[in-house]
């Protein structure tokens, strides 16, 4: 039962990552402060609160996946509201406040968030706070804190005005001093649905999670003459400010040590997306010469023993481990070296003061603290606020407890973008940084999210291919930096390429005395199905491609998938294909030169390519990028993409491609239809709308 000094709101958040579920606790947290008392619930949980005879205020926080679904957790609630049979008043007597988090790299930005906004409002549901919408690709931050400290003036406005409702005005007084009980300087913000107009006004202090930190005369790791800041190191302003740090998180794991006896669970228990399957990878060649800046390797899969099914555009997860060095340096700082093989037990803390905790569902009850740091927790994650300030009070030497504070500080915001998000800072660069820190074991179960398994696109048809699944990625490289010791390997694509080497040079270091063939590795995957990214469902409808680098992985299984029916279909009307494919130099990255394969056999009827780092003598340059040449074809994607309705898919990278290739294709809409820009813009998003331009990007 909520404490009946305190005035009641429901707290509601789902999450895919951990991200959601963390804010939802930092209000919960703050809200004692200010008098009130946060009902928090998993929006999954639908037997622990009703909507439909909510009285009090409703806050919820939500975050986005894939390309613009609702959370996992969230799917059950999102179905039920969208009922289309119930009442446009259904929701008339519910007043909430929505955070929308996203990252603005994808087309659908923070679409969890709005699907469920727009359906509470069409349902009759009022605002009682501006909806806020925050951006992981600048810093959730930047929205998450200034919508926290605007939340409790609007709350309070909401009980004030459903006191006056109830006919209860006597004791609106009494509300309100207990509100203002708190020492809080607030100011209201006028938080827009856009991100691009909030307006960052900060206003006062958070008293209930912020301890100020005087400012403590101490040397720091660098020399004070050093004038520029760094991980390790600060200057004024923010050397010389009092701190606003969050409050310390509550502990609520505990971790016992046990004897070395028995077996760790399977990968499978692990995974709650779907069913795994174990498979063998039958095939390993590299597709980009040696001297490539980047190495790209296609895999195939054996899954024929399977009951794995997929179409081509589909993707899939790769379940991986965290770098089996990586997890042995940790140990060692850990000074847990010797108990890496022992088995531990992972327990709620008795009496913890953290709502609501429950057993992390990534963690096994009993299993090695090898297998845990290997296969549960994410050790390359860049770790939060709410991390670094757990961290501070494990920190002995004063100038790098300082450092820390003033990284989680709402003062330090810049230098924790900079030095931490942006340099793609992790755990072990933090420890390596500030050797006196030695986090126990359980904070870092605790704070750290779980590995999440890595997804890529299906580059195979299993019509062409059956029985097979193949894939393209290329070995993601973290040079060595300031802020990083060492150049490290992407988790999944770094642990694929040492699995497969012997496929790729089955002469060096293998020894197998039956034979000389490198032994079957095997990989644990399971199933990711897009609804949306595959051939149109009419064989005579045309389409064009465009994907540089890797991004033409699915095209692949798409050209294989139309060879094939064609074949089997000699009396189908088949639409033109196109293909628009770039990389940086003809002869080291140029992946699948068998592509000249599909256009003589007529799958393929155009293909245009582009060389990005390849000197011409050509009197005119040729274009450069994918977006270039696209441009050369105005004509062509007008006639395919609004005469002749057809389809246009783009796969690869967001930033640096996909939005080019999309403000090409405004530009051509605007030019060969003759209307304005703004038009242009609009037309294309009724392509997207209709699922007729469709992105597989990533950032």
């Amino acid at each position: 039962m909520c404490c009946d000094l305190k005035r009641r709101f429901l707290l509601l958040y789902a999450t895919q990552k951990g991200q959601a579920k963390a804010i939802a606790e930092e209000i919960w947290q703050q809200a004692g402060a200010h008098g009130l008392e946060a009902d928090m619930h998993c929006m999954s949980e639908m037997d622990k609160y009703n909507l439909e005879t909510e009285k009090d205020p409703v806050v919820i926080v939500i975050s986005t996946t894939g390309t613009g679904d609702p959370p996992d957790t969230a799917r059950k609630f999102v179905k039920e509201i969208q009922d289309t049979t119930l009442p446009p008043d259904h929701f008339a007597h519910l007043q909430y406040g929505l955070l929308g988090l996203g990252d603005s790299e994808y087309t659908f930005f923070c679409n969890g968030g709005k699907t469920v906004d727009r359906r509470l409002q069409e349902l009759g549901a009022q605002h009682f706070y501006d909806t806020g919408l925050a951006d992981d690709c600048v810093g959730l931050e930047l929205v998450v804190d200034p919508w926290i400290d605007g939340l409790w003036l609007a709350l309070k406005q909401a009980f004030l005005l459903q006191k006056e409702k109830e006919g209860m005005s006597s004791n609106v007084d009494a509300v309100s001093s207990s509100l203002s009980a708190a020492p809080h300087i607030v100011h209201e913000l006028n938080l827009s649905s856009e991100v691009q107009n909030l307006s960052l006004e900060d206003g006062g202090v958070r008293n209930s999670d912020v301890l100020t930190q005087k400012l403590v005369d101490i040397n720091l790791v660098a020399s004070t003459a050093d004038t520029e800041p760094s991980l390790v190191h600060s200057v004024p302003p923010v050397s010389e400010s009092a701190l606003n740090i969050p409050a310390l998180p509550p502990e609520y794991i505990e971790v016992q040590f046990q004897d070395t006896h028995g077996e760790n669970p399977h990968l499978s228990s692990l995974i709650s997306e779907g069913t795994t399957f174990e498979v063998p990878v039958t095939k390993a060649v590299q597709l980009t010469s040696e001297d490539a800046i980047k190495t790209a390797l296609l895999l195939e899969l054996d899954i024929a023993d399977t009951v794995f099914d997929y179409q081509p555009g589909d993707a899939f997860c790769v379940v991986c481990p965290n770098n089996v060095n990586e997890v042995e340096e940790l140990l060692q700082i850990l000074g847990l070296s010797e108990k890496g093989e022992c088995f531990v037990c992972v327990k709620i803390k008795q009496g913890t003061k953290k709502k609501g905790a429950t057993h992390p569902q990534h963690i096994p009850e009993r299993s090695t603290l090898k297998f845990i740091l290997t296969w549960c927790l994410e050790l390359r994650a860049i770790p939060k606020k709410a991390f670094l300030r757990a961290l501070v009070d494990c920190t002995s030497d004063a100038g790098e407890k300082r450092r820390l504070q003033e990284l989680c500080s709402r003062q330090g915001a810049s230098d924790y973008t900079r030095f931490i998000r942006e340099s793609n800072v992790c755990l072990l660069d933090l420890l390596h940084a500030f050797p006196s820190c030695k986090p126990s074991l359980n904070l870092l179960i605790e704070h750290l999210p779980k590995l999440q398994a890595r997804s890529y696109s299906v580059s195979s048809s299993n019509l062409y291919q059956p029985g097979k699944l193949c894939f393209v990625f290329n070995i993601v490289e973290f040079p060595a930096c300031p802020t990083r010791a060492v150049s490290r390997k992407g988790v999944c694509t770094g642990w694929l390429a040492e699995l497969v080497a012997p496929l790729l040079h089955p002469n060096k270091n293998t020894l197998d005395t039956k034979g000389g063939n490198p032994p079957t590795e095997k990989i644990s995957i399971f199933a990711r199905p897009n609804n949306t990214f595959h051939l149109p469902a009419d064989p005579s409808v045309p389409f064009m491609m465009v994907g540089p680098g890797t991004g033409i992985s699915p095209f692949i299984g798409f050209l294989q998938h139309r060879q094939k029916l064609r074949e089997e279909h000699t009396d189908w009307e088949f639409g033109e294909t196109w293909l628009f494919f770039g990389c940086r130099h003809q002869h080291r990255d140029y992946l699948f030169k068998q592509l000249k394969c599909f256009l003589e056999n007529g799958t393929l009827t155009h293909l245009k390519v582009c060389f990005s780092r390849d000197s011409s003598a050509a009197e005119v340059a040729p274009p450069k990028y994918v977006q270039d040449v696209i441009r050369l074809y105005a004509k062509e994607v007008a006639r395919v993409l609004l005469k002749e309705r057809g389809y246009f898919y783009v796969c690869g990278d967001k930033k640096h491609m996909a939005d080019g290739v999309s403000d090409a294709v405004v530009d051509i809409i605007s030019m060969e239809m003759e209307v304005d820009k703004l038009e242009a813009m609009k037309i294309l998003a009724i392509l997207r709308e209709a699922k007729r331009y469709l992105q597989d990007v990533w950032s």
